[in-house]
C-alpha cells in the first residue's frame, strides 16, 4: 500500500517536473521577444492613429493650403485619411506575399530580425513627417509598417508553433494576440493629452515604433532558430538537438528529435509546397477553407473598426470629448486581460470552444450596442450601455477569435505546407483589414447606428460554420488533426493523399543523404501502403 502511494507520488511529481520544464526559460524569453518587436507593434499601430486624428487631419489640411492656396473639402480629407488608416493593410498584404521564400531562406528567427530593418523606416519616415511638412512621407511610413506587420504575422507564430511542445502549443500560440493587446493599450496611453496625445507631440508616437525594434534585435540573436527548421529544411541535426535542448531546458531530447523525423520520414524528399499546389491537395482542403473564413471573421468581425475610429463611436454614442481617451483607455485594459486569460484556459478548454463562443458573444453585444446607439437620445443610462457593449465585445473576441485563428493556422498544416498556409491565411487577414479600414467610414454614414448589424452576421456565419466543421486541436499532433479531418476531405489514408503530388516532389540528393540510416525508398512505399 504505501510503495503504491509512493509510486503515485512520484507519477505527480514526475508529471510536476515535466509541466515545468515545458517552459524553460528560453522558450519564455524568445516568445516575449519575438512578440514585443513583432505582434506588439502591429498592435500599436492599430490604435496610434487614433489618438492624435484631430491633429493629423488638421496637419493634412494645412500642408494642401500652403501647397495649392486652398483648404480641402471634408470629402477629400475623409478619404485621405481612410486611406491613411487603410493602407497599413496594403503593406500588410505585401508581408503576407513575400514572406515565404524569406522564412524559407533566412529561417524564422532571422526574419523576425531582418524584419526590423521595416519597423524603423516606417518610424523615421513618420516621425518625421511633420518636420518634412509632407503627409506623404506619414502615408509611405505606414505602407511600409504595413509590411513589417505582415512579415511578422506569419514569422512570429510559425516560430513559436516550432519551438513550443505540443503541451503548451496553444498557451504559447496566444502571446501572439496577447502582445498584440498590449501593442493597443500601450497605444492608448501613449496618446493620452498628458504624454503624446498633443498637436505638437504626435510624431513621438510614431518616434516610439525604434524602441521595440531595437530590444529585439539586441535579445533574439542569443536565442536559436527553430529546431524543426534546422532538422528538416536545413538538415542540421546536431543545431536542431541544441536547439531543443535550449528551449526544452533538457539534455535529452531523443524523443523530440524522433518525432520531427517521424514526419519528415513521411514527407521525404517532398519540396516545399506552393500555394496552388496546396490549394488542390484534397487532404488538407476543409483546413484551407476553415482558415480561410476563421481568418477573414478575424477581420470582418469588426474588432479593428472599433480601434481605428473608438473615439467616433464614444462620441456618437454620447461621450464628453474630454472623457474620451480615458474612456478608451478602458478598451485595451479590457482587450489585455481577455487575452491572458484566453491564454490561461486555452489548453484546458480547447480551441473550438473558446473560437466558437467568442464569435456567439459578439453577435448577442452588437446586437444590443445597435438597439441603444438607436435609442441613446431618449434613455439617458444608455450610453453607459454602449461603452459595456463595446468593453464585452473586444473581451469576447480576445478570448477566441483574437489569438486562435494564428494557433490553427500553425496546427493544421505540416512542415512543407506551413509557409503557403501562412500565405493564404496572411492574404485573406490583411485584405479584410483593408476593407474595413477603407469601407468603415462610408458604412457608417450610411447605415450610421445599424453598421455594427453588418459585423453581427459576419460574427453569426463564422460561428455556425466553426460549429459543424472545427474539430478540437488541443495536444493533438498533426496526423490525428488530419484524421479528424479526413471524413470532409473523403481521404482514408492522410499521409497517401498527403503526397499525392508526388510526381512533383524533389528528388534531393541532400535529404537522401540525411535520412538513408533509417529508411530506404522501398520500406517506405510499403509503409505508406
Amino acid at each position: 500500500m504505501e510503495n503504491k502511494q509512493q509510486s503515485n507520488g512520484d507519477v505527480k511529481e514526475t508529471k510536476v517536473v515535466k509541466k515545468k520544464m515545458n517552459w524553460s526559460g528560453s522558450l519564455i524569453v524568445a516568445s516575449l521577444t519575438g512578440a514585443f518587436g513583432s505582434s506588439f507593434l502591429y498592435g500599436y499601430n492599430l490604435s496610434v492613429v487614433n489618438a492624435p486624428a484631430v491633429y493629423i487631419k488638421k496637419f493634412y489640411n494645412e500642408t494642401w493650403e500652403r501647397r495649392y492656396g486652398f483648404s480641402m473639402d471634408e470629402s477629400t480629407l475623409t478619404l485621405l485619411w481612410s486611406i491613411t488608416v487603410s493602407i497599413f493593410a496594403i503593406g500588410g498584404l505585401a508581408g503576407a506575399i513575400i514572406v515565404t521564400p524569406i522564412v524559407k531562406f533566412f529561417g524564422r528567427k532571422c526574419t523576425l530580425l531582418l524584419n526590423n530593418v521595416f519597423a524603423v523606416t516606417a518610424a523615421l519616415l513618420m516621425s518625421l513627417s511633420l518636420v518634412a511638412g509632407s503627409f506623404e512621407m506619414l502615408i509611405l511610413g505606414r505602407i511600409i509598417m504595413g509590411v513589417d506587420a505582415g512579415i511578422s504575422l506569419s514569422a512570429l507564430p510559425m516560430y513559436l508553433s516550432e519551438i513550443s511542445p505540443k503541451e503548451i502549443r496553444g498557451s504559447l500560440g496566444q502571446v501572439t494576440a496577447i502582445f498584440i493587446c498590449i501593442g493597443v493599450f500601450t497605444g492608448q496611453v501613449l496618446g493620452l493629452p498628458e504624454i503624446f496625445g498633443q498637436e505638437s507631440r504626435w510624431p513621438y508616437l510614431f518616434g516610439a515604433i525604434i524602441v521595440p525594434s531595437l530590444i529585439q534585435v539586441i535579445i533574439l540573436p542569443f536565442l536559436p532558430e527553430s529546431p524543426r527548421y534546422l532538422l528538416l529544411e536545413k538538415h542540421n541535426t546536431s543545431k536542431a538537438e541544441k536547439a531543443f535542448q535550449t528551449f526544452l531546458g533538457k539534455n535529452d531530447v531523443t524523443h523530440e528529435v524522433e518525432e520531427v523525423l517521424a514526419e519528415s520520414r513521411a514527407q521525404r524528399n517532398t519540396k516545399l509546397v506552393s500555394i496552388l499546389q496546396l490549394l488542390r491537395t484534397r487532404a488538407v482542403r476543409w483546413q484551407v477553407v476553415t482558415v480561410v473564413i476563421t481568418m477573414g471573421c478575424y477581420q470582418l468581425c469588426g474588432l479593428n473598426a472599433i480601434w481605428y475610429y473608438t473615439n467616433n463611436i464614444f462620441s456618437e454614442a454620447g461621450i464628453n470629448h474630454e472623457t474620451i481617451p480615458y474612456v478608451t483607455l478602458s478598451t485595451g485594459a479590457v482587450e489585455t486581460v481577455a487575452a491572458v486569460f484566453s491564454g490561461l484556459v486555452i489548453e484546458r478548454l480547447g480551441r473550438r470552444p473558446l473560437l466558437i463562443g467568442g464569435f456567439g458573444l459578439m453577435v448577442v453585444f452588437f446586437a444590443v450596442l445597435t438597439v441603444s446607439l438607436t435609442l441613446q437620445k431618449t434613455v439617458y443610462w444608455l450610453p453607459y450601455l454602449s461603452i459595456f457593449c463595446i468593453l464585452a465585445i473586444i473581451a469576447s473576441f480576445c478570448i477566441g477569435p483574437g489569438g486562435i485563428p494564428f494557433v490553427l493556422t500553425g496546427e493544421f498544416f505540416q512542415q512543407s505546407q506551413r509557409p503557403a498556409a501562412f500565405m493564404i491565411a496572411g492574404t485573406v487577414n490583411w485584405l479584410s483589414n483593408f476593407v474595413v479600414g477603407l469601407l468603415f467610414p462610408f458604412i457608417q454614414a450610411g447605415l450610421q447606428t445599424y453598421c455594427f448589424l453588418v459585423f453581427a452576421a459576419i460574427c453569426l456565419a463564422g460561428a455556425t460554420y466553426l460549429f459543424f466543421v472545427l474539430p478540437e486541436t488541443k495536444n493533438k499532433t498533426f496526423n490525428e488533426i488530419s484524421q479528424a479531418f479526413a471524413k470532409k476531405n473523403k481521404v482514408s489514408l492522410e499521409m497517401e493523399e498527403m503526397n499525392h503530388y508526388s510526381g512533383e516532389r524533389k528528388s534531393s540528393a541532400e535529404q537522401e543523404s540525411n535520412f538513408t540510416s533509417s529508411v530506404d525508398n522501398g520500406e517506405a512505399k510499403k509503409a505508406i501502403v
